[in-house]
């Protein structure tokens, strides 16, 4: 009688990889902890968006629930983050996508209920996970060339510097005049919360510059407690109340650190009411327009997150891709069916990846604290906008470095590369820089007469982006 064969010993290393890709189980805790404070934010913004607008009928999402609807956002993002670290290990973090939940809000439910409108986002999500399953999501990514890939990295870093900045204060819109930004309040830094974020940023510049560990972690939570303290004596107040206001929440200690989570909001929608409300055109736009967004910003943080890992092959394709994207197409369905707008990944992870993430451990620590903050929303919320950008800045100076790696001597991929690179801070749309890059890349090979070095798929999104960039005058002729 033979022995039987015995099963070999799974550890949370050999899971994880954690060795295998250079980090350590301390990285990977940090890494996650500094993801989750720097997303931390969208559990209160998310609200703030979604009940800025009214639907068919008039209502208010939840009712006006404030709480009910920062509960479904933080557990939706605890639940997907979770998920895209134990399924698809990799270090990035899922929560609801800024821009989406914007569109949803201003665009989809006043046509409709709010329950047809997440019902569409569900649409929206299953039909991106069929792309992903018949291999065509991960084929389009294969097709981008290589260069255009890191302009795709390059830019997103400098978008979100400059998110940082202007969440920040320290970059804000121009009033009046032809100038679009100017620094601080007519072109000077006022206020507490400006002189937080500075002292935030140099913080954590000077720790990074000295190679100490938990720079970013240090870095946050020290601005934090400085915030609270300056706040208590100067009384700064919100934005909403005066100019040099904090940008988002007034930091201060709660006076309940523990709240019971409301998830009424869960399972708040409907799959066909919005093809009865809305037609069928408007209905296959609003899809189309979601789709198109959701497809390509996931393409771009992905290579992002893994270039700064050092995660990617040579073809810049990072590992296990099929399932981060089967992942993040079911946030997208699971953050309509949450009643919270799609859920995507999140170039804030670059944070934690800066911090040494580079396994889905990470990803698994920001998924639990997203689902603690559900309980504790009162303590995530004193964590200010100005504490947690300094984290932004640091990231887009990282993603900024691969730019050696664009052949500028070349135009027909230095063009597509610079209006990817520009677009996306300038436009605020990380699609809008992916289809510049990819029509201008189209177009330039096609003016060479290398139509032959023009993968179909490529010639196929660049006609779809041709459709995104007109969707007003489309919509508007087809309706």
């Amino acid at each position: 009688m033979q022995p039987s064969a015995r099963l070999p010993r799974v550890t949370l290393d050999s899971y994880f990889q954690i060795t295998r890709r250079g980090s350590t189980l301390g990285q990977e805790v940090r890494g996650g902890i500094v993801t989750f404070l720097t997303m931390a934010y969208i559990i209160v913004l998310n609200p703030i968006i979604l009940l800025q607008g009214r639907d068919i009928d008039g209502h208010l999402l939840a009712g006006g629930d404030f709480a009910a609807i920062a509960a479904a956002t933080a557990v939706a993002a605890g639940v997907l983050t979770l998920l895209m670290g134990v399924v698809a290990n990799y270090p990035l973090a899922l929560a609801t996508g800024l821009g989406l939940n914007a569109f949803v809000t201003f665009s989809i439910a006043s046509k409709m209920t709010w329950a047809d409108a997440m019902g569409l986002v569900v649409i929206e999500g299953l039909v991106i996970l069929v792309l992903v399953l018949t291999g065509f999501r991960e084929a389009v990514f294969r097709a981008v060339p290589a260069q255009l890939k890191v302009a795709i990295s390059v830019g997103i870093g400098l978008f979100i510097a400059l998110i940082g900045l202007v969440d920040a204060g320290f970059v804000r819109r121009h009033t009046t005049g032809p100038v679009p930004v100017e620094l601080g309040v007519a072109g000077q830094l006022r206020g507490w919360p400006v002189l937080v974020f500075v002292v935030g940023l140099v913080l954590l510049l000077v720790l990074y510059a000295r190679k100490v560990r938990g720079a970013i972690l240090i870095s946050i939570t020290a601005t934090t407690l400085v915030a609270i303290l300056v706040e208590k004596l100067v009384h700064a107040g919100s934005v909403v109340d005066h100019p040099t206001g904090w940008n988002l929440n007034v930091p201060a200690w709660p006076k309940d650190v523990v709240g019971m989570p409301d998830l009424k909001l869960v399972g708040h929608f409907n799959l066909l009411g919005s093809w009865q409300n809305a037609g069928v055109v408007t209905v296959v736009l609003f899809v189309f327009t979601l789709m198109l967004a959701d497809f390509f910003d996931t393409m771009g943080t992905m290579t992002a997150i893994g270039a700064e890992a050092g995660l990617l092959d040579d073809e810049g394709n990072p590992p296990a891709m099929r399932r981060i994207l089967v992942v993040d197409s079911i946030a997208a369905a699971a953050g309509g069916a949450a009643g919270v707008s799609s859920n995507t990944s999140y170039i804030e992870s670059a944070s934690g990846v800066a911090e040494g993430a580079r396994t889905g451990l990470a990803s698994v620590v920001t998924g639990v604290l997203f689902l603690f903050a559900a309980f504790f929303a009162p303590l995530v919320g004193v964590i200010p906008n100005e504490a947690a950008v300094p984290a932004l800045v640091l990231v887009g100076f990282l993603m900024m470095q691969q730019v050696t790696g664009i052949d500028w001597d070349d135009v027909e991929i230095a063009i597509p590369a610079f209006l990817t690179i520009v677009l996306m801070p300038f436009t605020y749309s990380i699609s809008a820089g992916i289809g510049a890059g990819f029509l201008a890349w189209v177009v330039l090979k096609l003016a060479h007469g290398k139509a032959r070095e023009v993968h179909p798929l490529m010639a196929v999104i660049a006609v779809l982006f041709v459709v995104y960039f007109a969707i007003g005058p489309v919509t508007d002729w087809l309706t």
